[in-house]
């Protein structure tokens, strides 16, 4: 057979239309350069590990039976499931991480900021002084008392081309501080963040407020009167708003960052009526049905998301990542009752360095690059979301005044299988967070590195050790019997705080400052 060229020709031209026809979902990690993603970050208040039907541990346990989030599943199939995600044992320190990529124990907003400026939320405690710690959060601003100066993420990115969106929960900063206003960030439209740290009500009818003694309460959501009087949960409204404001962006064909922080799942647990029934009917008491509830309906603005970036044909080339800011809140009540979440197998919850407090559900979708049904082991951090967004947008080296601690993620979003046993995490919580006492929950700092990992207990001076690989429930403490491992990590969280210049309590009885983790060992 006799070969032309315009045969040649045919072929080549049939080939070059074959591959230009491949849909990006088979062409994982292989994102043209000319797009700028846009970028969702659905973060969830208070959320446990546990708090929902999709499992993150090797198993499906009973608690994940017990929940309703069909979303959160469609998310964990057409993405990426993270089982050893990471934030901080409360909020306020996450979300600053996550604002600027710095860890807690270097930009020291170790604790949750009161809404009131400069107010101290510690707990009194009758062993260690409190630390000079950031009480009024974070800054873009400097010179501002008591604050984290720092370049913020939304601020960045608008800069970069992107059109930014908060919706929700704000709480990097105490009220009459530049932080407060999440359009001091960067933040081209704000929905309902402020100072506050959690609702007074999540009832349209309340007006998402709970007066004190006739006037309104300090923890009354902002900049909803729309809904007021009506029957719109919260959740419901502050996604109905960040779709509207979506659509100026999608209009404008433009790149957007909407960062959807949700109130949910926090107290006050008030019942959203059009899910409470079934988890009523399942034999839950009042307070297990009305938290259940909080969190499908946070599921319901999932799915009224993925259905807006589906209707708007944006789906390929918008990555969303979903994550929690903390443990769920596993001790009783300070008013009596009993605790409504369950972090079990995993130790305490909120508040504490233990695995409860700071584990986290951790879902990525990014079609075109995240292969759907996968599931990655390697452990990350709030800190790590920083670098991993301005890399996904392609900002390269930004002008920064903070020196930031976290690692892009992106490499796993590649390849599910990354592993990096040799990475150091570190969380530092000099602060008592409650008056109640509990396993651990007040003073602490840990390390972890590969399977293993270190709690020094600050009140006590004293250091655990856990292989998490074994025992995900930290029960049996090894630091006697593999005292190597222990003098090891114990020297590596000593350096690691030392690094970060981070702050260590002082005893109330002597004014000394506690032993640093080596020092309890040196012999």
């Amino acid at each position: 057979m006799k070969v032309t060229n315009r045969f040649v020709k045919i072929i080549l031209g049939a080939l070059v239309l074959t591959i230009l026809s491949v849909p990006d979902a088979f062409l994982f990690g292989q994102k043209r350069a000319s797009e700028k993603p846009n970028i969702v970050v659905f973060l969830v208040d208070d959320m446990g590990w546990q708090d929902t039907s999709v499992p993150f541990w090797n198993k499906t346990t009973d608690f994940n039976r017990r929940y309703h989030t069909p979303n959160m599943e469609r998310l964990a199939r057409e993405g990426m499931k993270f089982t050893n995600a990471y934030a901080m044992p409360v909020c306020t320190p996450t979300r600053v991480s996550l604002m600027t990529g710095v860890n807690a124990a270097r930009h020291r907003v170790t604790h949750w900021t009161s809404p009131n400026q400069n107010t101290n939320t510690d707990y009194a405690d009758t062993t260690l002084n409190f630390v000079d710690w950031n009480i009024n959060g974070f800054s873009p601003e400097p010179g501002v008392p008591h604050t984290f100066h720092g370049t913020a993420l939304p601020a960045i990115l608008r800069d970069h081309g992107y059109y930014t969106i908060h919706s929700g929960k704000a709480h990097f900063g105490s009220a009459g501080t530049p932080g407060s206003d999440p359009r001091n960030l960067g933040f081209q439209v704000n929905i309902a963040g402020s100072e506050i740290g959690h609702p007074a009500s999540y009832l349209g009818k309340s007006n998402y407020d709970r007066p004190v003694n006739g006037k309104r309460n300090r923890n009354a959501v902002p900049g909803l009167k729309a809904y007021h009087g009506t029957n719109t949960f919260l959740s419901d409204a502050i996604t109905i708003e960040a779709l509207r404001a979506l659509d100026k962006p999608v209009a404008e064909h433009r790149p957007f960052f909407l960062y959807l922080a949700h109130y949910a799942v926090h107290v006050p647990l008030d019942p959203d009526m059009r899910f409470l029934n079934k988890y009523l009917k399942t034999g839950l008491d009042s307070s297990e049905a009305k938290y259940a509830a909080l969190v499908e309906g946070m599921d319901k603005s999932l799915g009224d998301l993925l259905h807006y970036i589906d209707d708007k044909k944006l789906s390929d080339n918008t990555i969303i990542l979903f994550m929690s800011d903390n443990g769920g809140l596993s001790t009783k009540p300070q008013r009596g009752g009993q605790a409504w979440t369950h972090n079990l197998p995993l130790k305490a919850g909120k508040g504490s360095v233990y695995e409860g407090g700071i584990r986290e559900p951790m879902l990525v979708r990014w079609p075109g690059v995240v292969k759907p049904q996968t599931i990655a082991g390697q452990y990350v951090i709030a800190e790590d979301f920083f670098p991993t967004i301005l890399e996904v947008a392609g900002v390269k080296s930004p002008e920064l005044i903070q020196r930031v601690d976290g690692k892009s993620f992106l490499p796993i979003l590649k390849n599910s299988g990354f592993r990096d046993d040799q990475r150091e995490l570190v969380w530092h919580h000099p602060n008592r967070w409650i008056a109640a006492e509990g396993p651990n929950i007040h003073f602490a700092s840990a390390l972890r590195k590969g399977d293993w990992k270190l709690i020094y207990n600050h009140r006590e001076e004293k250091l655990e050790l856990y292989n998490l690989a074994d025992d995900i429930g930290e029960q049996n403490d090894l630091s006697v019997l593999n005292f190597h491992k222990t003098k090891e990590l114990a020297a590596l969280l000593t350096n690691q705080l030392l690094r970060l210049d981070a702050q260590m309590p002082k005893f109330k009885d002597t004014g000394k400052q506690i032993r640093w983790p080596n020092e309890l060992l040196a012999r």
